[in-house]
C-alpha cells in the first residue's frame, strides 16, 4: 500500500465525505480495525488516499461521492440526536423518512429541546459548522419560570462563567412577561452543551420551554413539527460561501443518489421537484378520483362487487317496516304485553 503523505486528503476526510460519519467517528473506526485501504487495515488515521485508492469499511467498498446536502428538520420534543440510544429511547434519525440519505446531525438539541435541526450527507460540511471559528449565530426563543430584567440580560453580552465553564457573549432580548414566566429570545456563537440552560439557570429561571428557530442563515420559518425541507443546491452554495465550503471540502457537482423507495414531494431534492406535478397539470389530464368516488363508480370492485343497498326516500322510510329480529322494534301487541306485566308487579300503595 502507498504512503501518501502529501497527496489527496486524509482518510477519516473521505470517509467522512462518503456520508458514513463524521470525522471523528471515522477515526475511531479506523482505530477499531475497520477500515481498510487497498485491502490492507490501517491503523491509524495519519494517511491521505487518492481517488485511485480502494478504500472499504468492514469489508464493504466505500460508497462513491455524493453531491454535498443539507436539510432542515424540525425537531419534536422527545426525540434523542444519536443514531442509536443505549437507553432505548427514540432517535430523529428513527422518526426521518427512509427514502432519504444517510444523515448526520450538525450540532445537536437535547431530548427536551425542539425546533430546527441541521442535517447533511456530507461529514466534512458537518464537521466545519460545528467548529467555533466559523461561529454561526444560534437563535432560541425560551419560555422560563421566574423572573429577569433586561439590564440582567445586556450583561450576558459580556459572557458569564457559570459553574467553572466560561461562556461567550450572548445576545438575550426581554420579549415578554406572563404572570410569573417570562419569553426570551437567546442567541449565542458557540452552542456549548446545555448553554442555554445553564446560563438561565444562573440567572435563576428554570427552562419551560426551548425552541430553536434559526442556525447561521437557515431559519425554521412554517417548518411543521416533525417535517424536513430539502435547500436548494444554489441556495447552499451561496450561503456557506467560497472560503466555508472549500474548508468543508464541499461537492456540488456530484450526482444525487437517491434512494430505492419514491421520495415524496417533501424529501425530494429541491431542484428535481415539481416534474410529476407539473405532469398531473397538464391539459386535457384527468383528475384522480378521490377514494369515495372510486367506491361509488365501482372502480377496483371487480365483476363480484356487493350491489349497492337500495336508498330510500325519507317519504318511503315513513313507512318502512323493519325486518323483524333480535333488535327489531317491537310490536304494539309485544308492548302491551310487557306494560301489563308491569302494572302487576307493581305494589299497591
Amino acid at each position: 500500500m502507498a504512503q501518501n503523505q502529501h497527496e489527496g486528503e486524509r482518510i477519516a476526510k473521505v470517509i467522512a465525505r462518503a456520508g458514513l460519519c463524521s470525522r471523528r467517528e471515522a477515526e475511531a473506526w479506523i482505530a477499531a480495525g475497520r477500515v481498510s485501504v487497498n485491502g490492507e487495515k490501517i491503523a491509524t488515521p495519519a494517511l491521505n488516499v487518492t481517488r485511485a485508492d480502494r478504500i472499504a469499511v468492514d469489508g464493504k467498498p466505500l460508497p462513491g461521492a455524493e453531491r454535498t446536502r443539507l436539510f432542515l428538520y424540525h425537531k419534536p420534543r422527545g426525540l434523542v440526536t444519536t443514531s442509536s440510544d443505549p437507553q432505548g429511547r427514540p432517535t430523529i434519525f428513527g422518526a426521518l423518512p427512509k427514502d432519504l440519505p444517510r444523515l448526520i446531525s450538525i450540532g445537536r438539541l437535547d431530548l427536551s429541546t425542539e425546533g430546527l435541526l441541521l442535517l447533511t450527507n456530507d461529514g466534512g460540511l458537518a464537521r466545519a459548522l460545528e467548529l467555533p471559528s466559523t461561529a454561526w449565530l444560534r437563535r432560541y426563543r425560551v419560555r422560563a419560570h421566574g423572573t429577569v430584567t433586561q439590564e440582567q440580560l445586556d450583561a450576558l453580552g459580556d459572557g458569564v462563567t457559570v459553574d467553572g465553564i466560561s461562556y461567550g457573549p450572548i445576545e438575550a432580548t426581554l420579549d415578554r412577561e406572563q404572570a410569573s414566566n417570562v419569553w426570551i429570545t437567546f442567541a449565542i456563537r458557540e452552542g456549548k452543551n446545555r448553554e442555554v440552560r445553564n446560563v438561565l439557570r444562573h440567572l435563576g429561571l428554570h427552562v419551560a420551554r426551548l425552541i430553536r428557530v434559526s442556525f447561521g442563515p437557515f431559519q425554521l420559518g412554517e417548518i411543521a413539527v416533525g417535517e424536513v425541507e430539502e435547500i436548494a443546491t444554489r441556495v447552499l452554495r451561496d450561503q456557506l460561501g467560497e472560503k466555508l465550503a472549500r474548508a468543508a471540502g464541499a461537492d456540488f457537482s456530484a450526482p444525487i443518489v437517491q434512494r430505492k423507495q419514491e421520495p415524496s414531494a417533501q424529501t425530494r431534492h429541491p431542484d428535481e421537484r415539481g416534474t410529476k406535478a407539473a405532469e398531473d397539470r397538464r391539459p386535457g389530464a384527468s383528475a384522480p378520483l378521490p377514494p369515495r368516488a372510486k367506491r361509488d363508480s365501482g372502480e377496483g370492485s371487480g365483476t363480484g362487487g356487493k350491489p349497492k343497498r337500495e336508498r330510500l326516500s325519507p317519504e318511503k322510510k315513513k313507512f318502512h317496516r323493519p325486518r323483524r329480529g333480535e333488535n327489531a322494534r317491537p310490536s304494539f301487541d309485544e308492548r302491551d304485553d310487557r306494560r301489563r306485566r308491569s302494572q302487576r308487579r307493581r305494589p299497591h300503595t
